[in-house]
């Protein structure tokens, strides 16, 4: 018992890292004078500057800021100091829809400290620069039908010390994609009789083991967190350490210049494998949605996208979304590979028609499931360009929830809002 609630305990505070950053003593506010962060084209953007410590405002502090569009090069840059402790800079505006962002450094005691503030200029206007393919739909569905080919050879392992009096809890592996290649994830199986929904949760990028979600199974639903990587999830963390800097550095840049050899395909046919294992699940009920948030985002989106039997998704700030957007003068999306080429050479020009198969926009263009999306507009990760780009590209029922001050995290109420949206879309009553 007492391994368990520390178990839920680190759960808590590892979820409470990846939604929140810590507090710091010292603060840098930068705030538009719109109280929606939104102007209409042309109308000039204020942004207030304050610094403060413990609350206080930091009178005589010497801060730099910069001022750019989304992601581009600033197009001023000063250095100012604070009488007291707070000031107004004008930032002019944009005639075209997008972002104009205030990014402000000040350094108190030897250590830097920065805060930003990003006001919108007609965002819902923001269209992709992304091409779609032809072929995207044929050339997905042939994937989906060679992965469909492999046993699926699901493997489970009981986990006695995780489990709890209402929830069972196991290691799960599946092979997709190509034989011997698997995928692993957590998998969370309330005790009592009947059958349940389910909830597949999808990584965000990096390589880490995975404590499954008890929580929601304890609610009564069939939950299972998944990594990419077709490495086993319940490994000492060193073991994680290690790839995460070797084999796995950098995953996210494999083998762009071979559309059928992209890293991303064994992913998002894994996302697929783990929905035929959960459909194959004598209490499953049915209904099931998709979550995740940056890169978790992108693959809840094309998880959805891809598979009828998803009933709906969660899409926090999606990843590689409009990635291409960088070639045509504007923010590209996470992980940004063409933020520093200089000019489109026929390499480029290559990655850039194989992104296209791989980007959130795409999926987003052919998803018809309902979906609860956000993301904030301080984003320098996955930027509000991009999110916009996506989100403009659904057709489909749309709960949106920006939190405009918000950048590469989530807070707690967003959350809980989307396992609302969830409840509500697994019991019927989200149209």
């Amino acid at each position: 018992m007492k391994r368990l609630i520390l178990l839920s305990m680190w759960v808590c505070l590892s979820w409470a890292c990846l939604s929140q950053p810590a507090q710091q003593m010292v603060h840098v506010s930068v705030v538009p004078d719109s109280d929606t962060w939104l102007y209409a084209l042309g109308k000039e953007a204020n942004f207030k500057i304050a610094v403060t410590r413990n609350g206080i405002f930091q009178k005589g502090v010497k801060i730099r800021y910069e001022l750019s569009q989304d992601m581009m090069e600033p197009f001023k840059s000063e250095t100012i100091i604070l009488p007291e402790g707070v000031v107004t800079v004008n930032a002019g505006s944009l005639d075209a829809s997008g972002f104009l962002r205030c990014r402000v450094f000040a350094e108190i005691d030897g250590k830097q400290y920065e805060g930003r503030g990003t006001a919108g200029y007609e965002p819902r206007a923001i269209k992709p620069t992304t091409a779609m393919p032809s072929d995207f739909r044929e050339f997905w569905e042939r994937a989906k039908s060679e992965n469909a080919e492999v046993p699926m050879d699901a493997c489970l392992r009981l986990l006695p010390d995780r489990c709890t009096s209402k929830v069972d809890v196991y290691e799960l592996n599946v092979q997709s994609f190509q034989r011997g290649s698997r995928m692993y994830g957590i998998l969370c199986v309330p005790k009592g009789r009947g059958k349940y929904p389910a909830l597949l949760r999808v990584p965000g990028a990096g390589v880490r083991p995975y404590e499954g979600h008890i929580a929601e199974a304890e609610r009564g639903y069939i939950t299972l967190d998944m990594g990419i990587h077709g490495i086993p999830v319940t490994m000492p963390p060193s073991v994680y350490q290690d790839l995460r800097y070797g084999a796995l550095d950098g995953y996210w840049n494999f083998n762009w210049d071979d559309l059928d050899a992209i890293y991303y395909k064994r992913v998002y046919m894994g996302c697929i494998r783990m929905v035929d294992y959960i459909c194959s699940m004598s209490v499953f009920n049915g209904d099931l949605v998709v979550y995740g948030g940056s890169q978790g985002g992108l693959l809840s989106l094309v998880t959805a996208a891809l598979d009828d039997r998803v009933k709906g998704c969660v899409v926090i700030h999606p990843a590689l979304a409009d990635v291409n957007g960088y070639l045509y003068g504007r923010a590209g999306g996470w992980p940004h590979y063409f933020k520093d080429k200089d000019g489109m050479d026929a390499t480029i020009r290559e990655k850039e028609e194989n992104i296209a198969y791989y980007d959130a926009v795409n999926f987003a263009r052919i998803l018809d499931k309902p979906v609860f999306m956000s993301f904030g507009y301080n984003d320098m990760v996955c930027p509000p360009t991009t999110s916009y780009a996506v989100y403009n590209s659904i057709l489909s029922p749309t709960t949106f929830v920006p939190v405009p001050e918000t950048e590469h995290y989530t807070y707690p109420e967003i959350w809980q809002d989307a396992w609302d949206w969830c409840g509500n879309l697994l019991n019927g009553n989200n149209k």
